[in-house]
């Protein structure tokens, strides 16, 4: 995408990309300065099925600490690595305090998770300068007014912003210019670029491209036979022709799913058990949906073993609900259908998916449809239980789990 101005003058977007390093350790730094002299990271209670490393300081990055691996993997390689439990409250503060100070600059500000964002500051160099420019001035704000430091990638699309912050950290600017990216992006890994995953990475290695500069040479065809869509679309992003917009402060998230998955701390395979805990996730999801006013028509279910095997699976719905019940009901059909009861169960997800307005919804009525009388009283139950959630607390009133 480019920008045409009003003299005909036309020029490239600037597009920026703010990533803040170590996230989770770095906020847990600056509440705790002592974290700081010593190789740290943050992650669950090891007593606990949670005990992953979520992030790790500059310190614990020497001793090869990887984010996800368990906390005593991490240990054995540093027996001194300090654990500290994770506060996610105070995370969304900070990262809250951060998008604050990138709306500064742009309206056109797009979280890519709690510790990313996209900026498009085209329409703001003429108020504070280059992109490479501003970069600057945003890791100097952040870490006066924060004590965190960032990344920033400068681009003139999304794609290569986002190369540009992985570039070189901690707190530097990498900036990919029309004069010099393919210098520099076409040597990198394909596994760099944005969207390639192990999958992807492993097919493309078998097609023989290891590069994105070879990724961006590939037969466009091939590539859409061989990954589908997918191949498209990297094809695009390998040649620097992605011209996907930032999105505005201003701009409405469009809601997909509705979802919730709980980790147990000792694994469940009594199929009374499971249906509790399921109804307890489709209460949570639909009373969620309720209140952004949306219905979903698919129920997925997702479920993972102690050996960290996922299945997912879907339930097509004969009608669009947000009902906690006809949630329930189809994610314990998925569950009968396609999981053996007596396998334990680490993990469970239940996401309410394809969702749609509820204004939009125009279901057809017959005078014989006991059903949907039934469906209305329920509904009606589901909302005043909500109201009462609300006014009294979401631990005032439950359904009986098990019970019709």
């Amino acid at each position: 995408m480019i920008c045409l101005y009003k003299t005909g003058e036309i020029m490239d977007r600037t597009i920026l990309h703010c990533d803040c390093n170590g996230f989770f350790a770095s906020v847990e730094c600056v509440l705790n300065p002592e974290l700081r002299n010593v190789p740290m990271a943050v992650g669950g209670d090891p007593k606990s099925r949670h005990g992953i490393i979520l992030a790790k300081n500059e310190l614990a990055k020497p001793y090869n600490i990887k984010t996800a691996e368990t906390i005593w993997q991490a240990k054995r390689k540093c027996p001194d690595l300090v654990i500290v439990p994770p506060h996610h409250d105070i995370y969304k503060e900070y990262s809250k305090r951060v998008n604050d100070i990138y709306k500064r600059y742009t309206d056109f500000v797009e979280p890519f998770g709690i510790d990313e964002s996209w900026l498009d500051v085209t329409g703001s160099k003429r108020l504070f300068g280059n992109g490479e420019t501003i970069a600057n001035e945003l890791r100097k704000k952040v870490k006066e007014e924060t004590g965190l430091t960032i990344s920033v990638g400068v681009s003139f699309n999304k794609i290569f912003a986002k190369l540009g912050s992985d570039y070189k950290k901690p707190d530097a600017t990498t900036v990919f210019s029309r004069e010099n990216w393919k210098e520099m992006i076409f040597p990198m890994p394909v596994k760099e670029l944005l969207y390639v995953g192990k999958t992807t990475e492993s097919n493309l290695l078998h097609m023989g491209i290891h590069t994105i500069g070879e990724l961006a040479a590939a037969d466009k065809k091939l590539l859409e036979k061989r990954l589908g869509r997918a191949g498209a679309m990297l094809y695009i992003y390998a040649n620097g022709l992605d011209d996907s917009p930032v999105k505005s402060v201003y701009e409405r998230e469009e809601v997909h799913s509705v979802g919730k998955g709980m980790t147990f701390d000792k694994d469940i395979s009594d199929r009374s058990e499971i249906s509790h805990e399921v109804s307890i996730l489709a209460e949570n999801i639909a009373y969620r949906m309720r209140r952004k006013k949306v219905k979903c028509t698919t129920v997925q279910v997702q479920i993972k073993n102690p050996q960290f095997h996922t299945i997912s699976r879907q339930k097509r719905l004969d009608k669009p609900t947000y009902l906690a019940k006809e949630i329930s009901d189809a994610a314990m059909e998925i569950i009968d259908s396609s999981w053996n009861i007596k396998n334990p169960i680490r993990m469970l997800t239940v996401t309410g998916a394809n969702i749609i307005p509820e204004s939009e919804i125009n279901e057809q009525i017959s005078f014989f449809d006991t059903d949907n009388e039934e469906r209305e009283k329920r509904e009606h139950l589901e909302k005043t239980m909500d109201k009462l959630k609300e006014k009294f607390g979401s631990n005032m009133i439950k359904f009986g789990h098990g019970v019709n």
